[in-house]
């Protein structure tokens, strides 16, 4: 069972999930103090007195204290659109590295291609310059594309060129 428990906490996704708790509370602290110290007093210069926390009634001995739910649903707005706009611009930074990983990928790939072309190509040039033919040789390349296919092959499967004139 402790096995079992060892595995579960040092799974990655518990570790993350665990980081990411510890990171949104001290998050959390930096938002409060914003909205608290910065948002509302500057709002507050507007509208008056912002203070929500005092507002309330009394129905018999019972207060109802709905100014703290209106500070708790501000708050929420507020960190709410702050974590959007983190997460926006997190994606945005990650679109650009996505992309620019795109087009390294893209210039690898064309630049195997050139290499893989030469290549056939100077394969071809090599067996064209041979005298002696390989009789133990089961391929052939196309004189169309350089692609290597089967000796006895009448038609080329890579760019379907047919090899019965050839």
């Amino acid at each position: 069972m402790f096995k079992e428990f060892k595995e579960f906490a040092i799974k990655g996704n518990a570790l993350e999930l665990a980081v990411g708790v510890i990171i949104g509370g001290a998050f959390q602290t930096i938002v409060k103090s914003l909205v608290d110290d910065i948002i509302m007093p500057f709002i507050s210069i507007f509208i008056g007195d912002v203070d929500f926390s005092n507002w309330g009634f009394t129905i018999g001995n019972t207060t109802i204290a709905y100014g703290s739910f209106i500070s708790a649903i501000v708050n929420f707005l507020l960190i709410a659109f702050s974590l959007f706009l983190v997460v926006k611009y997190v994606n945005k930074f990650n679109a650009k590295l996505e992309e620019a990983k795109k087009e390294e990928m893209k210039r690898i790939s064309k630049i195997q291609k050139n290499n893989r072309f030469l290549g056939k190509f100077t394969k071809k040039i090599e067996i064209e310059d041979e005298t002696a033919e390989d009789v133990n040789s089961t391929t052939k390349l196309c004189p169309y594309c350089f692609s290597e296919i089967n000796k006895q092959a009448t038609r080329c499967p890579h760019c379907t060129s047919n090899l019965k004139d050839v």
